[in-house]
């Protein structure tokens, strides 16, 4: 396994198509968010080279789907060891190719993209199917489950093998074979991973990994008529494009997509718990995480308390380069992100908002060489109206706003009133409050008084303009595979 962090000239990945390593005619730059520097050569490929993983994995199915639970079990369950075994390396090229800090990576990224696979190698062990009778007809019905063929999986960059594992994983589990197509942008983990897959058993052909942009090598995955079914992560907007691309296919769909996720805190809250956790919530991850929080309402009785004691707690919330221990985030995932979240703090002024701390307020220490990376700090904005572009646009950095409200009802309101409805927390220690309000929120997910608390085997997913569908145990399962009626008369 590279040792990417070592890295002194460029690294120049290779697409894994038929379980080969194959070079491509052209290549994209991909960079280090902490120094602003070119470090990787990404293939920049086309229809080509879909095409050829395409037939790949195509000709690799019929084995593959073949297979027993149990082998395919075994099959996850070695990559999932492989994975664990090169745990240091992969969080050291996940954290220099993302921007993240190498404690989130080893903490977060790698594990869960071991467990990933082990999580599906075991659930696809438990699953059972229907059986009816109609003895008035002499008939018995019974329902079985078989994969669907070739999946189109297309990944984002917060969470580069994280989120591209929770999609090759269930779609491999259930017999499908998959071609992937990680973003451009963080593509080191995912090629790192393709060297592990014939050391675990994985045939030749049922993961191939194409790399590219989404207009290209996207667009072609999407658009390709043996491709029956895409799997997302990403933009609305991207999503709104993949719908078009795929319709005259009328293609299975699962589309994770953006949030603006509201915080609701009661005059009743924790605040001990509440603000620890609501900086987390802001800002993990430099904010790239679809579930943060970017509106935090506080009932009025404790809004100049909360917003006091939160806006400390976010200038103590560390920004360092990505190996520094002590850093609570690192980079932004690229220098036009970088100028698109710092531009939000331009807008939110000129909406008459207040900036009271983070961008344009405090300044950034950082070593001479880092001072050219992608860093912002946390910012904490307040004094704008519901209607403003920060309170209603997905940001996806280290923003939130905060305002107050006065009553329940209210609340929940404002906190819809938005396109859309990923998740949310609720703080309160009124239990009949939080079982209200949460049935009330137009959110997939609802947490109360805590955050990011998740089961893998509950549905994931958001409603309205946060997408289509959703991912997880047996959701998963029914995504990736058709379900059969067989009726038998005798």
């Amino acid at each position: 396994m590279p040792n990417i962090a070592d890295q002194r000239t460029h690294l120049m990945l290779e697409n894994y198509i038929g379980g080969k390593f194959l070079p491509c005619t052209k290549y994209v730059d991909a960079y280090d968010p902490s120094v602003g520097e070119v470090y990787c050569k990404v293939p920049d490929s086309d229809k080509e080279e879909v095409d050829a993983a395409v037939k790949a994995a195509k000709e690799a199915f019929p084995a593959w789907s073949c297979k027993s639970p149990q082998e395919r079990s075994q099959v996850l369950n070695k990559l999932a060891d492989l994975i664990d075994a090169h745990r240091e390396e992969f969080a050291q090229a996940e954290s220099k190719d993302q921007g993240k800090t190498l404690t989130y990576a080893r903490t977060v990224d790698i594990p869960r993209s071991a467990y990933n696979f082990r999580f599906f190698a075991s659930s696809i062990l438990h699953h059972t199917t229907e059986c009816t009778q109609m003895d008035h007809m002499g008939c018995m019905h019974y329902t079985v489950r078989t994969p669907v063929g070739v999946a189109g999986l297309i990944s984002p960059w917060n969470f580069p093998l994280y989120l591209l594992t929770w999609k090759i994983a269930p779609a491999i589990a259930m017999g499908n074979t998959v071609v992937a197509k990680p973003s451009e942008m963080t593509s080191v983990t995912a090629w790192m991973m393709c060297k592990l897959l014939d050391e675990a058993g994985v045939p030749a052909g049922v993961v191939n990994v194409v790399f590219g942009t989404g207009p290209k090598a996207g667009e072609a995955l999407v658009s390709h008529p043996d491709v029956p079914l895409i799997s997302f992560t990403g933009s609305t907007a991207t999503a709104q494009r993949i719908t078009q691309q795929s319709a005259p296919y009328c293609k299975r769909l699962s589309m994770e997509l953006g949030g603006k996720n509201p915080a609701i805190v009661f005059e009743d809250a924790n605040l001990d718990e509440c603000i620890p956790t609501t900086v987390s919530s802001s800002f993990s991850n430099q904010g790239e995480i679809c579930l943060c929080t970017s509106r935090i309402f506080v009932q009025k009785g404790i809004f100049n308390e909360f917003l006091q004691r939160f806006v400390e707690a976010a200038r103590k919330w560390k920004t360092g380069v990505p190996l520094d221990a002590t850093a609570n985030m690192g980079a932004l995932i690229s220098k036009e992100h970088l100028e698109k979240v710092k531009g939000y703090v331009t807008i939110a002024q000129t909406e008459g908002g207040k900036v009271l701390c983070g961008e344009g307020v405090s300044s950034l220490d950082l070593p001479v060489k880092n001072q050219t990376g992608y860093f912002m700090l946390p910012t904490v904005i307040t004094g704008v109206a519901d209607e403003s572009r920060c309170m209603q646009e997905e940001i996806f950095g280290p923003v939130t706003c905060v305002v107050p409200f006065e009553n329940e009802e209210e609340v929940i309101q404002r906190a819809n009133n938005v396109k859309y409805g990923l998740g949310a927390t609720v703080w309160s220690r009124d239990v009949g409050r939080v079982h209200r309000v949460a049935k009330k929120l137009q959110a997939g997910m609802v947490w109360t008084n805590c955050w990011l608390i998740r089961d893998l085997s509950l549905p994931f997913g958001g409603m309205k303009f946060s997408g289509v569908g959703r991912e997880g145990g047996k959701d998963s399962f029914e995504f990736f595979t058709e379900v059969k009626t067989i009726t038998i008369k005798h």
